[in-house]
């Protein structure tokens, strides 16, 4: 019944009575009752794991625990674990303070944490889902193979609280345009740049001419495709006089400097600069969490600046959580998903009859047919 603990090779021993304690401070029947105090009775010894305890005399666990008379402010010892004999922790980060990949023209996307940090050698934070789902039903550390498959289980079936036991903290800078769309996700812990506080900087998102797009036909709330340049001397006018426009509104930044060194206060100030400008923050957020982020805004339907930045984060994660990555990439992003008319059609379409989706709704309807498309129907 011996168990690695917090995935760091921690051994958790069966007790006297061959029961494990669940945590400190928890209580039994046991003579060697743990009470809420955090204190030990001196007929036992504090061993590895969640406070278990074995009678006095049991032979010592090496490089396990210290245990402090009173490291604490209340005056309780603090006891100390440290990974089993012979396990090396590693550092995911390999010792950088941040790791960053350069988006748009003056834009990044800094990775600066990761929790957990330290693992074992060999493993990576795909560890931390593992441990957490097993927690459930007791089972300690199991062969790798097994870790991969676990996890994508979980991540099929939507088994998603393992996968918040992962976090990460970002530093992002981008056109307050695309903070806008991204603040939608309300799962995390953001805090940004502040205009009341100080100054804006003089950074502005202006893309070239090439890349001016056209509105969506298809889609009210996205572009199209790109002005064609080369063959229409007119859309190459309209992509250029939108440029301009960009460069005409950057310039309010001179007006905006000279007002507040007249007086004007930083916070009504900044509310004539454009949402080109760029602003930063810091977003901590859980790996469950950052997964739907990402599966929405590096989707082809997202604004093309907003994927950048996506894809950009996808691939400072990817080395930290390889096996839940490649799990993502099967089950969603490479994924069709089907409703039940859906389901309905294909059923039909089997039994020789009609495809057709049983719905007059027009977007439902082109939707299936991109659907079928993908699917090879």
């Amino acid at each position: 019944m011996c168990e690695n603990v917090a995935g760091l090779g921690v051994q958790q021993q069966p007790t006297a009575a061959g029961k494990n304690f669940a945590a400190l401070g928890s209580k039994t029947a046991s003579p060697n009752r743990y009470d809420g105090d955090m204190t030990a009775p001196a007929s036992t010894n504090v061993n590895a794991g969640f406070g278990t305890l074995e009678p006095a005399g049991a032979p010592p666990k090496p490089a396990i625990i210290e245990a402090a008379a009173a490291d604490s402010a209340s005056g309780r010892p603090v006891h100390r674990f440290s990974p089993e004999a012979g396990v090396k922790m590693v550092d995911l980060m390999e010792g950088d303070t941040r790791r960053q990949i350069n988006c748009l023209d003056h834009g990044f996307v800094a990775l600066l944490d990761v929790m957990p940090r330290l693992v074992p050698q060999g493993q990576t934070a795909d560890q931390a889902i593992v441990q957490s789902a097993r927690v459930s039903y007791g089972a300690g550390t199991k062969k790798v193979n097994e870790d991969r498959g676990l996890i994508r289980y979980l991540l099929r079936h939507r088994h998603t609280t393992p996968f918040e036991m992962v976090e990460f903290k970002f530093h992002v800078a981008m056109p307050i345009f695309i903070a806008r769309q991204w603040i939608r996700h309300r799962t995390a812990n953001v805090n940004e740049y502040s205009g009341r506080y100080s100054v804006m900087p003089d950074r502005f998102y202006r893309p070239t001419v090439e890349q001016v797009r056209k509105q969506s036909k298809s889609n009210r709330q996205g572009g199209g495709e790109t002005f064609d340049l080369a063959a229409d001397v007119n859309e190459k006018s309209t992509a250029e006089a939108f440029v301009s426009f960009l460069e005409e509104s950057e310039k309010l930044y001179e007006k905006y400097i000279n007002l507040t060194n007249q007086g004007v206060s930083r916070e009504l100030a900044r509310i004539g600069l454009p949402v080109s400008l760029y602003t930063e923050w810091y977003w901590k957020i859980d790996l469950h969490n950052l997964l739907r982020f990402l599966s929405l805004r590096m989707d082809s339907h997202a604004q093309e600046e907003i994927q950048v930045f996506a894809r950009a984060m996808f691939d400072l994660i990817r080395p930290m959580v390889p096996v839940t990555v490649e799990a993502f990439g099967d089950y969603e992003q490479g994924a069709v998903h089907l409703s039940k008319l859906e389901i309905e059609a294909l059923q039909a379409m089997a039994k020789g009859g009609s495809a057709e989706l049983r719905s007059d709704n027009k977007r439902e309807q082109a939707e299936w047919a991109e659907k079928r498309r993908k699917l090879g129907f």
